[in-house]
């Protein structure tokens, strides 16, 4: 048992070993990547403040050279381009619009034969008013005397 005690302490130093030199070697790699980056970034360092100051010259350059050309396209959808467009819009609506049915003759004929219907009632009525007043009249008046009669000769006498 003894030797079997032995043989597992031997292992766990071996283990042991081999895990302080992994983590040496870790500690020594990150130390040469510092300063081999540290290096690296002296040496980039002002080629990127040039690149930078280059690249904020050419971005100016373009906005300037974009402006005016966006200015001449706002203008020219505003004025050229957009009646058109909404003229083109304003056609393809009239188009895709469903007919509208056809009540509009229906009604005209309906109230064109209102209007004649009530016409005649109206001229109907007056017909009808006046038909009654002749008969009325004719009925009031005194009829004319015939002559030999005895109401004739007073007739005569009072018109002389």
């Amino acid at each position: 048992m003894s030797l079997r005690l032995s043989n597992r302490r031997g292992r766990k130093q071996d283990v042991r070993a081999a895990f302080d030199r992994a983590q040496g070697a870790v500690v020594q790699g990150v130390d040469v990547a510092q300063r081999g980056a540290s290096a690296a970034a002296e040496r980039i360092g002002p080629a990127a403040r040039q690149t930078r100051e280059v690249t904020a010259d050419r971005l100016l350059a373009a906005r300037a050279w974009s402006a005016p050309r966006l200015e001449r396209a706002s203008k020219y959808v505003d004025s050229d381009l957009g009646p058109k467009v909404s003229a083109v819009l304003a056609d393809t609506a009239k188009r895709v619009e469903p007919a509208d049915p056809k009540r509009g003759r229906v009604r005209r004929v309906m109230f064109v034969g209102l209007a004649v219907a009530a016409f005649a009632g109206v001229v109907g009525a007056v017909r009808t008013r006046r038909a009654q007043t002749a008969m009325f009249d004719e009925s009031t008046t005194e009829p004319e005397p015939v002559a030999g009669s005895p109401s004739s000769a007073d007739g005569a006498r009072a018109s002389s």
